[in-house]
């Protein structure tokens, strides 16, 4: 797929690591110039150092996703930086605290939904007006597996992911007729950076976590960030012309159970 994106641009939130980092870099190899967006300067620094060092263009930006005028901000600077928006991957998350329901706070639950819900719909509506100038955009948003299906104290993460597939089904259905693709990936379990910190935090329990999900995963394996990132591409590229409103699970199978 050498240059497949060549003369386009792609716009990747969450950029600074994990898939977002690993989507940012796919997308410079196959020939695009990358914005990224994230709340961690280094991180987001990192990426386009190793884009520019391989040869590609990028740039960075810094955004928090739950401040609507920095998405704002973060697709202006791109417009500023390339001049056109061809793909965007609204990638930017966060996992929140782990408690059941009523032992969820107001403050985890509003902060949960601003990032990774009205994150992705800040996202979204500065970056579609342009999307639609490019003539053929894409949009791929990263719910989750746990978008699918529940998770045991998880209830802001998994209504925020499930929320995100909704998004992405009434966007993909209002631009139809509009040369505008907007589909979403599931992502199962992957050792990102959010990973690490909550194995981190539980550093007695972090080998009996990595253990547990491996035994529930059919494939029996965590995924790679780059397995993640190889869909969103596909989802952008124009081998997918005909792909809108999918929801698509990369998960090893944790969803077909």
């Amino acid at each position: 797929m050498a240059a497949t994106f060549a003369g386009k641009v792609a716009l990747v939130t969450g950029g600074g690591s994990g898939i977002g980092q690993a989507s940012a870099l796919a997308f410079a190899r196959e020939g695009a110039q990358v914005v990224i967006g994230d709340v961690d300067d280094d991180g987001g620094g990192a990426t386009v150092a190793m884009i520019r060092a391989a040869g590609g263009d990028a740039t960075f930006i810094h955004c928090d996703v739950a401040d609507i005028d920095a998405a704002e901000r973060l697709v202006a600077g791109g417009l500023e930086a390339f001049g056109r928006l061809d793909c965007a991957v609204n990638n930017a998350g966060i996992q929140g605290d782990i408690a059941p329901a009523a032992e969820c706070t107001k403050g985890n639950w509003d902060r949960t939904i601003a990032v990774n819900l009205s994150g992705i719909w800040h996202c979204m509506k500065f970056e579609i007006p342009h999307l639609l100038k490019s003539g053929s955009g894409s949009i791929v948003n990263v719910s989750s597996n746990f978008g699918l299906v529940g998770s045991y104290g998880m209830p802001a993460y998994s209504a925020s992911k499930h929320g995100i597939i909704g998004l992405t089904k009434t966007a993909a259905l209002e631009y139809a007729k509009s040369a505008l693709r907007v589909n979403a990936v599931c992502p199962g379990p992957v050792q990102t950076p959010m990973v690490d910190k909550l194995l981190n935090a539980q550093p007695e329990l972090a080998d009996k976590i990595i253990e547990a999900i491996k035994e529930k995963e059919p494939v029996g394996r965590w995924g790679q960030a780059e397995e993640i990132a190889a869909s969103v591409i596909w989802l952008c590229s124009d081998a997918a012309s005909f792909v809108t409103g999918a929801v698509l699970p990369v998960d090893g199978g944790y969803v077909a159970q």
